[in-house]
């Protein structure tokens, strides 16, 4: 079986589609097979970006991966996330699709600066959006899917225009307020906690421990909070959105996110990755170990390689703004886990794990120590008054307590 299809991207700068490559996936006797070709026409502009700093590096001939199932890590970041594709499923009416059935699917407002589609000439990029004055009928189709209820047409392409790669499985939609696009994160009923504020007051508190941090806000409807987060991966123009490229952690790290692959998920080898692709690694790899150190202790610990990103604004790479924070509040008060690897010793979320590689992040001893001290300073002092301050209740941020530095973190060995 083989399936193609044609490659749209919006090169730097530009807010137009243009036609950049194919992309074949066919199905052989050793298993899927995925190749890439740019196009001559596109190779020749002045404005041709490549797709990913790793693997579609912009150059003639023809790309191939066995990997991912056929599939390149730039084209699988492009498509439908956990919760898209349950979106995809239920306008569809089946509980599961091809891949390339996903791709083709997915919105045209996915994350990153790529589309998809069979023709060769590109379609014109969509520009309605969602409004603020939208998020209460958006929530209750995201509960509709949720418990799996009856969903209308209307409902679901509301649904559709959604960022994917950004934010997993919980519900969310893309929303457009004050000219720029935000994602909308939604609660669940089964939530343990309020979700939208606690991932709001989190954020702040990344902010204050000096992390690059998006635009956010709490929107209130209908007794119900709705997390606002700015995309940054759009910027407005006055002839629409400019669309930044975007790669995962996954993706740099020429990895999957099964269990199975999770000994290849390391904050290590991805400073590695950030070192080579950055136009400025230095102050990007400070970052990255500022987050690393601030999720362990805060004890974000699905902080997997999905969940950190590269962006091209122009011709070049930068780490993304930090993003998906959560916290949990699991109970052992020895060892946790971050979902990477953290130092020499693993996963561990310890204070000597965490400065035991500081090199690879551009950082002597010293300047690492310093980092990690203020961090924990910065949680130690405020993670309450900065969650209460984002309108988390007393009774969240008891039931979250335990998050925060718990007791394994200062062990030294």
């Amino acid at each position: 079986m083989t399936s193609e299809c044609y490659v749209y991207i919006v090169p730097p700068g530009q807010t137009e589609f243009v036609t950049a490559a194919r992309f074949r996936r066919e199905t052989t006797d050793r298993g899927p097979i995925g190749r890439f070709i740019y196009g001559r026409k596109y190779l020749a502009r002045e404005d041709a970006t490549e797709l990913d700093p790793v693997e579609l590096t912009l150059r003639s001939g023809v790309f191939e991966t066995a990997r991912l199932n056929g599939f390149f890590g730039a084209i699988r970041d492009a498509m439908p996330d956990f919760w898209g594709r349950r979106v995809i499923e239920k306008r569809a009416g089946l509980t599961q699709l091809d891949d390339f059935d996903y791709l083709l699917n997915g919105p045209d407002d996915r994350a990153g600066a790529l589309a998809f589609g069979r023709n060769q000439q590109p379609p014109p990029p969509q520009r309605n959006f969602n409004e603020t004055r939208h998020l209460d009928r958006l929530q209750d189709a995201a509960d509709a899917i949720v418990a799996d209820e009856p969903v209308s047409n209307g409902q679901l392409e509301d649904l559709l225009l959604l960022g994917t790669s950004m934010g997993g499985g919980r519900p969310k939609a893309v929303v457009q307020a004050d000219d720029d696009l935000w994602i909308a994160k939604f609660s669940r009923p089964d939530d343990r906690f309020n979700n939208p504020r606690v991932e709001k007051g989190l954020l702040d508190l990344a902010a204050a421990a000096g992390i690059d941090v998006p635009s956010r806000r709490i929107e209130t409807i209908g007794g119900r909070d709705i997390l606002l987060v700015r995309r940054f991966d759009r910027d407005p123009t006055v002839g629409g959105y400019r669309r930044h490229r975007m790669v995962s952690g996954l993706t740099l790290l020429r990895t999957e996110d099964t269990v199975a692959d999770r000994d290849a998920w390391s904050y290590i080898q991805l400073a590695d990755e950030v070192r080579r692709a950055s136009a400025d690694p230095r102050p990007d790899l400070h970052d990255l170990f500022r987050r690393m150190v601030f999720n362990a202790a805060v004890s974000n610990l699905d902080d997997h390689p999905r969940n950190h990103a590269m962006i091209g604004k122009d011709f070049t790479w930068r780490l993304s703004p930090v993003f998906d924070l959560q916290p949990s509040p699991v109970v052992s008060q020895d060892r946790r886990d971050l979902a990477m690897q953290c130092g020499s010793y693993g996963r561990f979320a310890n204070r000597l794990n965490l400065l035991s590689q500081a090199g690879r992040f551009l950082l002597n001893e010293q300047q690492a120590t310093q980092q990690l001290d203020a961090i924990t300073r910065t949680v130690q002092s405020s993670w309450y008054t900065t969650l209460r301050a984002a309108g988390v209740s007393d009774t969240d941020c008891q039931a979250i307590e335990p998050a925060f530095l718990y007791e394994g973190f200062f062990r030294e060995a």
